[in-house]
């Protein structure tokens, strides 16, 4: 009888758990998580090399990730100001890594110019809010799917203010770690280009910066 009353128990709670309408534990996603890189608008910079270790201690080279801060966006406004709205960018996805402990990203600030590293430390909250992106649905909208991938957003500005994000249920951006780099002391390409920095400011750039500057302290 105990027997009969404890599989009962267990039909119930199964169908609890399926009815569930929050659950996005059987929604299509993907099997690894995604790291982005970004910096303010205007602040030029070029990822030079990226690395991840996860919560078993494995390292994952993440390689480049490319330029960053880039485009024409006009002069009315001191845009470079704080971060950018948007967080997303083109989904890299860091196969074979379990969720991460910390990452490392070493890169180039053309607009100063400058090179920067930092190891940055992941909390245990934010490995928790990118599983929950990916296995809950946002409550606003039951209806639709949880977010196919977890994500981190790295911005990196010039001084070497590193700002993380990850996201939420509802794809709505939470800041989780910041830190402050320190400058590469081999420069630019491990002083394998002669101090030579990987692109050069763009006009739109230069005119950007020769009205408004660099505003340094407010990222």
């Amino acid at each position: 009888m105990k027997l009969v009353f404890a599989l009962v128990g267990l039909f119930f709670f199964s169908g609890c758990q399926s009815a569930d309408p929050l659950s996005g534990e059987h929604d299509p996603k993907d099997p690894w998580w995604s790291l982005e890189f970004l910096a303010p608008l205007y602040m030029t910079g070029w990822v030079e090399a990226s690395w991840v270790e996860d919560v078993h201690g494995k390292l994952f080279n993440h390689g480049s990730g490319g330029v960053i801060g880039t485009g024409n966006y006009g002069y009315d406004h001191e845009l470079a100001r704080g971060w950018p709205r948007g967080k997303s960018g083109g989904i890299h996805g860091v196969a074979g890594a379990d969720l991460p402990r910390r990452v490392f990203v070493r890169w180039q600030s053309i607009v100063e110019p400058q090179t920067y590293r930092v190891w940055i430390d992941i909390p245990e909250e934010t490995r928790q809010l990118m599983h929950r992106s990916t296995h809950r649905r946002c409550p606003e909208t039951p209806d639709q799917p949880a977010l196919y991938i977890a994500a981190l957003h790295l911005g990196l500005s010039p001084g070497g203010i590193v700002q993380v994000w990850t996201r939420d249920e509802c794809n709505r951006p939470v800041e989780v770690a910041r830190a402050q780099a320190e400058i590469e002391p081999l420069g630019p390409s491990q002083g394998k280009t002669d101090g030579r920095y990987a692109y050069k400011i763009n006009e739109n750039t230069k005119r950007y910066i020769d009205k408004y500057g660099i505003p340094y302290g407010s990222w």
